[in-house]
């Protein structure tokens, strides 16, 4: 049997909480001419099983840089990214694409989806890869995009659709493979306080439903509000870490 890790805290001292994100010491150097960059300055954090975090920075902050070495589309310089009890910083690109397949969805805050796609046939997009019948891709795709509030745009192309209802779509899109962990990339960014509050509900009911573990950068700490912890960044450190006082 896997060993879960075991989390110390004053009120349950022997709750066992499975971590399922470990940061450590984890560092990321540009060179930039002939001067060294420092975007990370050995961060330490962890996350449990569906537990959703916001990590929140100003541009500059290291924020972004953070979460692509945690989505392995870049390395780090040293220390180590522990996901699902593996090191991703260890990991070839075939091993990283095999890692994401398996593990991870992606929410954007450009939407990325294919403009000449329906939201149906967007959604199945990424199930193309696990090999799965059409029929199957599409049913599956129809549920998601049903369970984000969608039933009604099922062959809405983008252009068709608004800023919201495209997330709807990009979420829909990152949960039909059932992912373990989804990264968020300022997921609100596009959109206005009305429809942000209503996506980061959404996003949030539907983590906390499916027991997902959600992380998301934002340079807006009114975020934090929606979520279990917040890792604040400052010129590439963690310089506070909140929790609220939610049971997971």
């Amino acid at each position: 049997m896997e060993q879960a890790y075991e989390i110390a805290g004053a009120a349950a001292s022997t709750t066992k909480k499975e971590i399922i994100i470990d940061i450590r010491d984890l560092k990321k150097t540009y060179r930039v001419g002939s001067v060294n960059v420092h975007a990370l300055s050995g961060i330490n954090f962890s996350l449990n099983r569906g537990e959703i975090c916001c990590v929140v920075g100003r541009s500059g902050s290291g924020k972004s840089t953070l979460l692509n070495l945690m989505a392995g589309l870049e390395g780090p310089t040293s220390g180590e990214i522990v996901i699902a009890r593996q090191h991703v910083e260890k990991m070839n690109q075939s091993e990283l694409i095999l890692f994401r397949q398996q593990h991870v969805g992606f929410i954007f805050q450009s939407f990325n989806l294919m403009p000449y796609y329906t939201a149906l046939e967007n959604v199945a997009f990424p199930l193309v890869f696990r090999g799965m019948s059409k029929r199957k891709r599409m049913k599956l795709a129809r549920e998601m995009l049903c369970s984000v509030g969608l039933e009604t745009h099922l062959k809405h192309k983008p252009t068709q659709m608004s800023g919201g209802q495209q997330q709807r779509v990009g979420i829909a899109r990152a949960l039909v493979t059932n992912p373990e962990i989804v990264f968020a990339d300022e997921p609100t960014g596009n959109l206005d306080s009305k429809t942000s509050d209503e996506v980061m509900n959404l996003i949030c009911d539907i983590a906390r439903t499916q027991n997902k573990t959600l992380v998301m950068v934002t340079h807006d700490p009114n975020m934090a509000a929606f979520t279990d912890k917040a890792v604040h960044l400052l010129d590439g450190q963690v310089v506070k870490i909140d929790e609220n006082t939610r049971e997971i």
